[in-house]
């Protein structure tokens, strides 16, 4: 199993660069890949469960919308923003195929769990786009990225040789303090590293307090994001989101962790920067 981590590591991690290098629209259709592809396995998660999730495709353009959303979100439709219409309509529309369409006493069951996977997907990689096109928005994307796989990479080794504290026993068995702290450290030594490799990290220098803070946002989002991810495939009663990355799992395995980072790197970028 670790060599294919490994080796799927090797084939995507270039081409990520890649497309984070060359930015749109390279960027933008990485992330709408990444979009479809964990949504379509959160409705098969749900379905594989007896939770009948009837509004599959509906559920996948609407995820779509949502992480396209900061590429029209200065647009208006008839004098109004483009994202509320995009939050509304769909609403509107689902319920009432439900109301017309669905079994009643499962209505609402089944409209909660596609908002909730366009939501969960859609909605949260959208920071990932709203994040490279800041201005400097290249070097955010890559220290982000870079500081989240050190994280997990650190959490993955450390708990392996030296785990014995179960961090979150009922959730996900395999995961310890050990293991967490080992991810919290690393990210902090990759994201000084990156903070100051110019052709990674190019806009206003870090004061070590900066990097540290924003490590510890990193490393603290990115293993809730994967303890939620846990938490949604324990109550699906399923070990893999899916199996299109050989030695991760599926899609969410693998970018569980960036789906709750991308926002708070972007507010970090907004607010502190």
């Amino acid at each position: 199993m670790l060599k294919q981590r490994v080796i799927t590591a090797v084939v995507g991690v270039p081409l990520i660069i890649l497309a984070i290098w060359f930015g749109d629209p390279w960027f933008t259709i990485l992330i709408a890949a990444v979009t479809l592809l964990g949504t379509l396995e959160f409705y098969r998660l749900v379905d594989n469960s007896s939770r009948r999730c009837p509004l599959t495709y509906f559920g996948l353009v609407w995820a779509l919308a949502l992480v396209l959303n900061p590429h029209y979100q200065n647009i208006s439709i008839l004098s109004v923003a483009a994202l509320p219409v995009i939050m509304t309509l769909p609403i509107l529309i689902s319920l009432i195929w439900l109301l017309c369409c669905s079994p009643q006493e499962k209505a609402f069951f089944n409209w909660a769990w596609t908002a909730a996977g366009a939501l969960y997907v859609g909605w949260m990689l959208s920071f990932w786009l709203n994040l490279r096109i800041l201005d400097g928005g290249k070097d955010w994307v890559y220290l982000a990225l870079f500081t989240t796989f050190a994280n997990d990479t650190g959490a993955f080794f450390t708990g392996r040789a030296w785990g014995k504290h179960r961090l979150a026993l009922t959730i996900s068995p395999g995961k310890t303090w050990e293991g967490a702290i080992g991810g919290l450290v690393s990210s902090i030594v990759i994201a000084m590293a990156i903070s100051k490799i110019p052709v990674f990290f190019s806009g206003s220098p870090f004061g070590c307090w900066q990097v540290v803070l924003f490590a510890f946002l990193v490393s603290l989002f990115a293993q809730l994001g994967d303890l939620v991810e846990s938490l949604l495939k324990r109550n699906m009663g399923a070990k893999e989101s899916g199996k299109l990355l050989p030695g991760h799992g599926g899609i969410l395995d693998r970018f569980d962790s960036l789906i709750f980072v991308g926002p708070v790197v972007y507010y970090y970028a907004t607010w502190m920067m």
